[in-house]
């Protein structure tokens, strides 16, 4: 049976410190940015572990057996997303929010989620629109057109046009409107 997850003998022969459990898991030795390709190593190194070798490091990590059913491959994945996050770092708080709340648009939309850019605060949409410049300013708490606050994009493209538009595609927010250079007038 091969050794534990993380090889805590052979850092100790060399005078390392041993691993640790704790917040970050068994691979907490006190070197803040381990070396890429060991960690490297030990990722390709999971696929030729035996699956109760997996689990034994699972158990070591969260001090809990993984869940019924988890497959091998989803255990290798786990373990390798662990090992990584450990050397890179964990994604910030503001990108888990926006990240959930795109996984929250994309269910409303029925999975027919387009993404599209976000202004940041105090950013100037212009469009030309039948030979009139339009421009709208991006708030905190929408948008500002015309000295009257909107909630949406939309309702100010509707009201320019006079017909339902999409106002992040008017405006050339969508992928594709940045790729066609949108924001040309009819």
């Amino acid at each position: 049976m091969k050794p534990s997850f993380y090889d805590a003998s052979a850092r100790q022969d060399s005078g390392g410190p041993s691993p640790v459990l704790g917040r970050r898991g068994i691979w907490n030795t006190g070197l803040r940015s381990p070396d890429i390709i060991e960690v490297e190593e030990h990722i390709a190194g999971l696929v030729e572990r035996s699956t109760q070798d997996l689990r034994v490091a699972w158990r070591e990590l969260h001090r809990t057996g993984p869940p019924p059913g988890l497959s091998r491959d989803l255990l290798i994945r786990a373990l390798a997303h662990q090992l990584q996050e450990q050397t890179h770092g964990r994604i910030s708080r503001a990108q888990r929010r926006r990240l959930q709340s795109l996984a929250r648009e994309f269910e409303k939309a029925g999975g027919a989620f387009a993404p599209c850019v976000v202004p940041k605060t105090g950013t100037r949409l212009v469009r030309q629109w039948r030979g009139r410049t339009h421009a709208v300013l991006v708030r905190e708490d929408g948008f500002e057109y015309e000295g009257q606050h909107y909630r949406s994009l939309t309702v100010i493209a509707e009201r320019i046009t006079g017909a339902h538009w999409s106002g992040p595609r008017f405006f050339g927010l969508t992928k594709r409107g940045i790729l066609a250079g949108a924001g040309a007038g009819r």
